[in-house]
């Protein structure tokens, strides 16, 4: 009686443990069908939008770095209380139809089930995989889905495109991400373009005397001001990764070498004897790259994540459950 006691308890007390992991067959028993679907779904929209892959690796990316990977970012304003998505570095997001689409597919399937957390998760993954017929890295699962997202949360939290590289570090430290994770992570602008107003200052009034950025390759900026005049329009995107916007990559250490980052913060990678070095590293070989930045986006992917009985599975990725 004792010895088959001892024994309930010590399942018991995996299963306890377990459940506050994640792990890559967390839905084997519960939703089995999840990846496929999700799979699916992202190649129908990746044939429409082949700027899926930028948009929604940003958004698990801003997603993460305000109180973790816990899908606060989907969440809608409610009342007076402004949500995440309402902050200005959020405002163009984009890519949410995408997760709404996915979710309303599994929610047919597996009812409250799967959390928007793991939905972004796996669509980000998927997106920038669906080019290459294959996952680029695995996606653990069992997060769950937090119920507060404000505005006001977002300085402080999300990198500057205008940072120094101390306080990129500083940030990426606090989320248990290091200056490799910092140099890897960043590979991502490989995809994607940015609007003028956030590297404006690097071409007109770098120190307020009306100079460029001397960091920035002389020539590239008089192709920038052509493209984005003074003061910087909205309306006005470039590209981060000039010719490769649309390719994930390695690309992005080459144009970074040749000082042509896009942002003070691209150019911060050079300024550090370290940072150079990995920066040099990935640039050389893009599986070196692919490699790193499936091993950093596991880290990052697990930031302050809810699992176990905290959070909730959301029925609509927009809302928190009644």
């Amino acid at each position: 009686m004792r010895a088959g006691y001892s024994i309930f308890l010590l399942i018991l007390s995996l299963t306890v443990c377990n459940a506050g992991k994640l792990s890559n067959t967390f839905y084997k028993n519960t939703c089995p069908q999840v990846e496929k679907i999700v799979r699916e779904i992202i190649q129908i929209h990746t044939r429409n939008n082949p700027s899926l892959g930028a948009q929604l690796i940003r958004m698990q990316f801003h997603d993460c770095f305000v109180r973790g990977c816990d899908a606060s970012v989907l969440l809608d304003t409610v009342s007076n209380s402004k949500a995440e998505k309402e902050a200005i570095p959020n405002q163009s997001l984009g890519g949410f139809d995408v997760i709404d689409d996915i979710k309303a597919a599994i929610e047919r399937v597996c009812p409250k089930v799967v959390s928007c957390a793991d939905i972004l998760a796996l669509a980000a993954r998927d997106a920038i995989s669906s080019p290459f017929k294959k996952s680029m890295w695995s996606v653990q699962l069992g997060r769950r889905d937090g119920r507060v997202s404000l505005a006001t949360e977002i300085s402080g939290n999300l990198p500057s495109p205008f940072a120094n590289f101390t306080s990129l570090v500083q940030l990426f430290k606090g989320k248990g991400l290091n200056v490799n994770d910092l140099v890897v992570l960043s590979g991502a602008h490989t995809l994607g373009d940015s609007r003028c107003g956030a590297f404006s200052r690097r071409l007109y009034n770098f120190t307020r005397k009306g100079d460029a950025d001397p960091s920035l390759d002389p020539t590239y900026a008089k192709i920038l001001r052509k493209k984005c005049p003074n003061p910087a329009s909205p309306a006005i995107t470039v590209e981060m990764d000039p010719g490769s916007s649309l390719s994930f990559d390695n690309h992005y250490y080459d144009i970074l070498l040749q000082k042509k980052g896009l942002f003070v913060s691209d150019a911060a990678l050079l300024t550090d004897k370290n940072s150079n070095k990995i920066v040099t590293r990935l640039q050389r070989s893009r599986s070196l790259f692919f490699t790193a930045f499936a091993k950093s986006m596991k880290k990052m992917a697990a930031i302050g994540v809810l699992t176990g009985n905290a959070g909730e599975i959301r029925q609509n990725c927009r809302v928190v459950n009644p």
